[in-house]
């Protein structure tokens, strides 16, 4: 009438020691793919878009910089400082040349700053003013159409 386990045997209950044994091997997977996950994302870097590479990019607009004025803007994967100095636009890459910080336009003293260890550039040249940088941003190709402000990547 009624079958129970021991007489049906394709309804046999999971052994207790075959089910810790499978959710331990499933911890130990889980574990490693987490730790692994990062290194490798490290290791291989993305493909960077291409729509940006090569080309002009427009990073802001005239009226957003004042005279005087710096902002930091993103060009492609790599930050960009714009400053409207008494020459015109200018542009340099925002990674500071002594550990890699991201620079930022101080109006107070009209210079770039690095905040990690106060490395100041000359915002017309890109020139080192003081601090421990090695040497001076690099410049980037920057353009003024009208009201809108492009940097030529590349």
């Amino acid at each position: 009438m009624g079958q129970n386990a021991a007489t049906n045997p394709s309804r046999e209950p999971l052994p207790r020691r075959r089910f810790l044994a499978a959710v331990a091997g499933f911890s130990i997977v889980s574990m490693l793919a987490m730790v692994a996950t990062p290194i490798l994302g490290f290791l291989i870097p993305p493909k960077s878009s291409g729509a940006a590479a090569g080309g002009k990019v427009l990073v802001a607009k005239v009226s957003d910089i004042p005279p005087g004025g710096g902002k930091v803007v993103p060009v492609g994967s790599k930050p960009t400082i714009i400053v409207n100095t008494d020459q015109g636009m200018k542009a340099y890459s925002a990674i500071c040349t002594h550990l890699g910080c991201i620079v930022a336009f101080d109006t107070g003293s009209n210079t770039i700053v690095c905040p990690c260890h106060d490395g100041r550039f000359n915002p017309t040249t890109g020139a080192v003013v003081s601090g421990p940088p090695p040497s001076g941003l690099t410049p980037e190709e920057v353009t003024v159409e009208g009201d809108e402000i492009f940097v030529v990547s590349t």
